[in-house]
């Protein structure tokens, strides 16, 4: 990839410019009865709120914690005032809910001592105690995919993970922890985590298609014909070689024919659902340069997914716990964790506190933009979601997991209590994990992670 060719500054803001203008409109409302929405009407109702619109759930992570005393409102219940971090919030207050006394202990260090970045990016959505390996990696299902195995089949994708770091499955990262752990938040099983896309190129491709407008269903058609015949002559090859195997190859080629077909599956699903949606807009050209056009141009790509019907589940990193990054475009130059130990030095907690800031400003903007959109039913998209800010860590300086910054923003279709802080003392934070998959419809999970029942006051 050129960096020179995806940062130029006249294209990134033209395709946000293009996508401001294309959410402008309920572009839902065109898909029924015909389209996306109609191709859903078979299965079982799950993901939809009581008007019949897709009820969406994301979660958004940032990292490093938050500065406690400037994170945590004054007051409680409905009087309550937010502090400088989440000031930009406020004119979207009767729309969130924030959350305290919610924690996820397997975090914590126990006998594995160092790793809280690992551990406070892999336990945040899975709620078990990780496995120490930099090879032999265990964790545990995250609640998005619980939720996705669930309801997934409403719509083309199960869900979408996005990141605004690079991908990484391998290696040692976090004092001897895989990196798996540290930059994915999705696991499908606890062996296998979801690995996210951070390219907004790639992610408009994979959910609209190739091309310009207007050729893009066409091709994305063909590449499924092409993939299919490839397929075929996989399996067919394979099928000969199997005769002449020993036992143990024998058992490599059925689990490698298990992931040939899962492929099947999933474009089996693909051709069911017609042909694919093809917003007016551009093509994103690729990772812009700076931190905050990625987390902008990510969030508009999660939108465009939720706006087409094209998934109701997604996760996004805006950044992988213990990232260093400095914040230029905010005026410090250092790097974020090395000012997160702060060693109560009043200027480096301010600089900390201006970048939790800077992270909500961006985090307000996508659920104003959410917001202004009109879904099916004449409601919002923001009414009909549920999307939940936070961070793995609580207190950077201490590396903390209990008591985790959160925010649970959306109406969840009008089944949540908003324009709220709740204090709810020292409870998992997966409970409120299984009241959010209930209103997403799932069915027989009675329990997720180290939850010890659902949180009752959402």
């Amino acid at each position: 990839m050129k960096r020179s060719q995806f940062n130029r500054p006249t294209h990134r803001r033209a395709f946000l410019k293009g996508v401001g203008a294309g959410l402008a409109i309920p572009a839902l409302q065109s898909m029924v009865p015909g389209g996306l929405l109609a191709a859903t009407q078979p299965l079982r109702q799950v993901a939809t709120t009581r008007t019949g619109a897709p009820l969406r759930t994301a979660f958004v992570y940032f990292p490093n914690g938050a500065i406690p005393a400037n994170w945590w409102p004054e007051g409680g219940g409905r009087d309550f005032a937010f502090k400088e971090t989440l000031a930009p919030l406020q004119p979207l207050r009767e729309s969130l809910q924030v959350f305290s006394g919610l924690d996820q202990l397997n975090a914590n260090a126990g006998k594995d001592g160092g790793g809280d970045h690992a551990r406070g990016n892999s336990v945040f959505l899975t709620g078990v105690r990780i496995k120490k390996s930099s090879t032999d990696i265990r964790a545990g299902v995250s609640i998005d995919q619980a939720i996705a195995n669930e309801v997934g089949g409403a719509t083309r994708f199960p869900s979408l993970e996005l990141s605004c770091d690079p991908a990484r499955r391998s290696g040692a990262c976090d004092t001897g922890y895989s990196c798996a752990y540290q930059y994915n938040l999705a696991w499908k099983t606890p062996t296998n985590p979801m690995t996210p896309e951070s390219n907004p190129r790639k992610v408009f491709e994979r959910l609209f298609g190739e091309g310009e407008h207007g050729e893009r269903s066409a091709n994305a058609q063909r590449r499924m014909v092409n993939r299919r015949s490839i397929l075929d002559f996989v399996v067919s090859d394979a099928g000969r070689l199997q005769k002449s195997l020993d036992h143990r190859d024998r058992e490599k080629l059925d689990q490698y024919l298990t992931g040939i077909r899962e492929v099947e599956s999933r474009i089996e699903k693909m051709e069911q659902f017609g042909a694919t949606a093809d917003p007016d807009l551009a093509t994103p050209e690729g990772i812009p340069f700076t931190h905050g056009e990625h987390i902008d141009i990510m969030f508009d790509m999660m939108i465009l997914a939720f706006q087409t019907d094209s998934t109701r589940i997604s996760t996004l990193l805006l950044a992988h716990d213990g990232d260093n990054r400095s914040h230029d475009e905010i005026g410090i130059p250092e790097g974020h964790h090395e000012l997160t130990h702060h060693q109560n030095k009043a200027d480096r907690i301010a600089k900390v506190a201006r970048i939790d800031h800077w992270y909500v400003q961006k985090f307000a903007s996508f659920l104003s933009r959410m917001d202004a959109i009109e879904d099916i039913d004449g409601k919002s998209m923001l009414h009909n979601s549920m999307i939940l800010y936070g961070s793995g860590n609580a207190d950077g300086n201490r590396h903390t997991h209990d008591n985790l910054p959160l925010v649970l923003a959306g109406h969840g279709g009008g089944t949540l209590d908003t324009g709220r802080y709740i204090q709810h003392g020292s409870l998992p934070a997966t409970n409120l994990f299984l009241s959010m998959a209930d209103r997403m419809g799932v069915q027989d999970l009675p329990r997720f992670g180290d939850s010890t029942g659902r949180l009752g006051n959402v």
